[in-house]
């Protein structure tokens, strides 16, 4: 006799994840069954061949023997004091130790802090396009997304007359994510200066995600937030995965900041949290002090002739040279946003494009409408392969494009139904 399904929670219906998703899954099929794929899906550094420095991964080595206990919940006090250090240093007010939680990447917190801040109903403001884990991250534990929306024609920035005009009763905090993923945006002071005004005026909890902090290119400048944001109330979240190639050690971090008083509850609530999963990753812990206080290695790789400014510079040059693309060009992070334009946009779907690229060129590309936007466009691509690599992959995604286009110029005559034989 059958046994009857398990059940599943009826919210993750909601739930849009394609960077791991459907695709994905195809993806592996494709190579189980010989075929070479090139994956842009995920921003992975180890997989394109990036290693952490070796100041960071010697750091692990030297306290191995260290790392067999529990830590403590909210991390190894050198780790938190190193972040602390780091954030005190571009301007962040009063931080302390005590200020900063070790996560298992920043994944983790972005779960944790939600679920500290969100009863049934309550709204988040998330940017669209956002990085999709946190429009889950809100799903999941009850929370309503509400979008403010970031125009490629505004160069993905926002508009902050439209975040206050989404501001109701039930809005609890406004997240940016600076530079951004999937866009490349990397915001302005005079921007973040007003939404920080925005936050004030309402009560709001600021969430800004900074993990691409260090990666801007060309005159772009990183802004962080906590330090506009004063004595408000601001959870900032940085790690090791991106800026130093350390993706698999799982290392992120949150530090609260802002007025004692008016955080006190939610850092407790953090905090219990935290103790119910006992503790983040130790080894990588200690890399840390490590990455925070030790030689730039960020810094030579997108900086003119590095190889991410490079890959980036490409990019850019093979959407130019497209008739089938438009980019806003990234100032930071390791994606790219191209749009689809013209003929090849004639009744365009991006997954459906994304399916037919992975199986007739193979390669992966991520679907734009995955981001949480309304269009169906656009895809993204990371910046993180081999500049020669990515120009191969933009000579295949043009003959897709040129295949869709031709068809959209000229579609296939429709055969007549004849009509029915009179009986």
């Amino acid at each position: 006799m059958s046994k009857p399904p398990v059940a599943t929670r009826q919210r993750l219906s909601e739930v849009r994840y394609e960077i791991r998703g459907e695709l994905a899954r195809r993806a592996r099929e494709l190579e189980a069954a010989g075929h070479a794929l090139i994956k842009l899906n995920i921003g992975n550094p180890g997989a394109f061949g990036f290693r952490a420095p070796e100041h960071m991964q010697r750091a692990i080595a030297d306290h191995i023997h260290d790392t067999d206990p529990y830590a403590h919940q909210q991390g190894l006090p050198a780790a938190r004091g190193a972040v602390a250090a780091h954030h005190a240093a571009r301007g962040t007010p009063g931080v302390s130790a005590d200020d900063v939680f070790i996560g298992n990447g920043v994944s983790e917190l972005i779960d944790i802090s939600l679920r500290a801040l969100l009863n049934p109903g309550d709204e988040v403001l998330l940017p669209s396009p956002d990085y999709p884990l946190w429009s889950a991250s809100t799903i999941l534990n009850d929370g309503r997304p509400v979008y403010y929306r970031c125009h490629a024609t505004d160069g993905f920035l926002p508009d902050p007359d439209e975040i206050e005009a989404l501001v109701s009763p039930r809005t609890r905090a406004i997240v940016l994510i600076n530079p951004n993923n999937p866009t490349g945006a990397s915001y302005p002071r005079a921007l973040l200066e007003r939404i920080v005004a925005i936050a004030a005026r309402h009560g709001l909890l600021l969430m800004a995600d900074e993990i691409y902090d260090g990666i801007t290119y060309d005159e772009a400048r990183f802004e962080p937030l906590a330090p506009l944001a004063g004595d408000g109330p601001c959870l900032s979240f940085g790690g090791l995965s991106k800026v130093h190639r350390a993706c698999g050690w799982r290392i992120g971090w949150a530090v609260l900041s802002g007025s004692a008083d008016a955080t006190r509850d939610y850092r407790h609530a953090i905090d219990l949290l935290g103790a119910l999963r006992l503790c983040a990753n130790v080894p990588g812990q200690f890399a840390v002090p490590a990455a925070l206080s030790g030689l730039d290695t960020i810094g030579p790789l997108v900086a003119p002739g590095g190889r991410l400014h490079e890959a980036r510079r490409v990019v850019a040059e093979a959407c130019a040279a497209s008739p089938h693309l438009r980019l806003q060009v990234p100032d930071g992070a390791l994606y790219a946003f191209p749009g689809v334009v013209g003929d090849a946009a004639r009744g365009f779907d991006d997954h459906a494009f994304a399916l037919e690229l992975m199986e007739q060129e193979h390669v992966l590309v991520v679907p734009g409408s995955s981001f949480n936007v309304p269009y169906r466009n656009h895809f993204r691509v990371t910046l993180l392969p081999e500049p020669e690599q990515l120009r191969e992959v933009f000579r295949r995604i043009d003959r897709v494009l040129d295949r869709r286009a031709a068809a959209a110029r000229h579609p296939a005559p429709q055969t007549a139904t004849p009509a029915s034989a009179p009986v």
